[in-house]
């Protein structure tokens, strides 16, 4: 393996994470405006002491499950969009330049999330934290969607000329496989994130999220089969079968597990469906970086594209040293944050009364 089929590699490698992390974040603020209403009650679920009648405690509930990893799971996409800059320049700047108005949407939607997610608990108001709630669903439903379109456009390959230049429009990208594209990781998302929830919860918030994930998932199961099966059959070969057919038991036995709500085996199986997934993307990509649909003499290429032999010599040394590390810190993250959230241990409002500044 050479240099330039490393650092295929590894770029493969970082959206793999990116996905199977982030994507439980995108599903729990999918999730948040469901899963944090009241509950109704009058069943023997509830404990004596749970607050089931305060629909904010529930949704304060829901964010302090991935308060402490969300953003740590960004730095997978930082990583990986820095590596594809730094490694394939042609890509990335043919990439970004077809997919600008999607990755425009993205980043508007992630800087959303985030200043929803941090300011949320400053205020102490009802329609201050509504708007916050809606931030957070838009940062969440947007990329989930529009990502899984740009990864299905970038297999089919686009409309490129002799010098790497997109010659189509935006609505170009809305065609049929992406679109599948995009339901596939809207759906696997949702189902990654209520399996997360009832992993990461107590009490009958866990039992609501058990719930809503086994009825998520075979839906889930029947939209990534057909995206999977369309991939294979219209753009994959022999070998590639292998990982859609880990992807293919992963998402059945996700299903299986959210029927027996057996949570730890259901979350680990979404997150091999999704990793499974995105590895037959890359697999059926390859050598190719982005298919030209105009003339194949057009193909971008790991070969065609990629910096200089002295560039990915340095690059692989920083990331020998650097990436353990990273890894390690956000295992480490992980492990300390590692018990279940109930509703009843999460304390009153703590924000300021208003936004206006107080005056003597």
């Amino acid at each position: 393996m050479g240099l330039q089929e490393f650092w295929f590699l590894i770029i493969a490698v970082l959206f793999i994470g990116y996905f199977v992390l982030e994507g439980f974040d995108f599903g729990v603020g999918m999730l948040m405006p469901f899963l944090g209403r009241s509950h109704t009650g009058g069943d023997d679920r509830v404990a004596p002491s749970e607050d089931i009648a305060d629909p904010d405690k529930r949704r304060r509930a829901i964010l302090n499950t991935i308060g402490p990893v969300w953003d740590g799971n960004e730095v997978w996409l930082l990583t990986a969009g820095g590596a594809l800059f730094a490694a394939f320049g042609g890509w990335y700047a043919t990439m970004f330049t077809a997919f600008y108005l999607p990755l425009f949407l993205i980043l508007v939607g992630l800087i959303t999330r985030v200043v929803a997610i941090e300011w949320r608990g400053k205020i102490n108001d009802p329609k201050w934290r509504t708007w916050c709630d809606i931030g957070i669903g838009l940062g969440s439903w947007i990329p989930a969607l529009l990502w899984g379109v740009a990864f299905a456009n970038v297999v089919r390959g686009l409309p490129i000329d002799a010098d790497a230049q997109y010659t189509a429009g935006f609505f170009n990208l809305l065609n049929p496989y992406a679109l599948l594209g995009g339901a596939t990781t809207l759906l696997a998302f949702l189902t990654h994130g209520a399996v997360f929830l009832a992993l990461k919860t107590s009490g009958v918030l866990q039992q609501d999220s058990m719930k809503l994930a086994s009825r998520l998932a075979i839906p889930t199961l029947v939209v990534a089969a057909a995206f999977l099966l369309w991939t294979q059959f219209a753009y994959g070969n022999g070998w590639t079968w292998i990982p859609v057919l880990i992807a293919a038991l992963a998402a059945v036995a996700m299903v299986l597990a959210t029927q027996m709500k057996r949570e730890g085996i259901a979350f680990f199986a979404t997150s091999i469906a999704i990793a499974g997934t995105v590895a037959t993307l890359f697999s059926v990509l390859y050598p190719n970086v982005l298919p030209s649909l105009t003339d194949p003499a057009y193909n971008l290429t790991i070969a065609n594209t990629s910096s200089s032999h002295y560039t990915l010599t340095i690059m692989t040394w920083a990331a020998v040293f650097i990436t353990p590390v990273v890894i390690a810190y956000q295992a480490w993250s992980y492990w300390v944050f590692r018990k279940r959230i109930s509703v009843e241990q999460i304390p009153a409002p703590s924000g300021l009364s208003s936004l206006r500044v107080p005056t003597e």
